[in-house]
């Protein structure tokens, strides 16, 4: 997209009084990490109203992960160890919340293939996170910037996942998790053809 997504431009303002503070960057992920972790955590138990939570955190930890980047945008504390930071942060994020979410749907009707698609879904996160590094690496990205994800009108592919919230306050958090797991594994997929074409173009 030519123009940010929403949510980052929203970021961008938000995070403006922390640049003169000493707050870092990467403290910034690990604090996104450490409240996502939380919100996934919450779903193994199974319990609708701590899934309610789960959902909040989550969603807020996604929203949160934009400050790191613009923080270091508009603080020229752009880093290497924060690009690599960032990727693995989110990479982790995502991967627990699909595995958490397989245990804790585990006595739902989807049984013990409730953790075969968890424990899928959380692989594809981790495997996306190299082939995006991958992809950032044949583009010749700089420090700050990264792999973007497919979008339009302001939203990313990635925005969805702000639905999780709404969606499991709802009762749809079984449908959202199995059209996820479906899902990751087709944007692994987009991710690994887009790298071999622009490793093929490159040669």
């Amino acid at each position: 997209m030519e123009r940010p997504p929403w949510d980052q431009q929203i970021a961008a303002r938000l995070v403006r009084p922390l640049i003169k503070t000493p707050v870092t960057p990467n403290m910034v992920t690990l604090v996104t990490l450490v409240i996502a972790l939380a919100g996934a955590g919450l779903f193994v138990p199974g319990d609708p109203k701590l899934a309610n939570w789960g959902a909040g955190l989550f969603v807020l930890a996604r929203f949160l992960d934009h400050f790191d980047g613009e923080l270091a945008r508009q603080s020229g504390k752009t880093s290497k160890l924060g690009y690599y930071l960032d990727y693995i942060s989110g990479a982790i994020s995502y991967a627990a919340l699909f595995a958490c979410l397989g245990f804790g749907f585990q006595g739902s009707a989807l049984g013990m293939w409730a953790i075969v698609l968890g424990l899928a879904g959380a692989a594809s996160a981790l495997f996306s996170m190299f082939l995006n590094l991958g992809i950032d690496e044949a583009q010749q990205l700089k420090d700050g910037d990264a792999v973007g994800y497919p979008g339009y009108g302001g939203f990313e592919l990635e925005d969805g996942i702000y639905l999780i919230a709404p969606i499991t306050w709802a009762g749809f958090l079984l449908e959202f998790f199995t059209a996820a797991g479906i899902g990751a594994a087709i944007y692994t997929l987009w991710s690994l053809l887009t790298l071999l074409r622009l490793r093929k173009k490159s040669q």
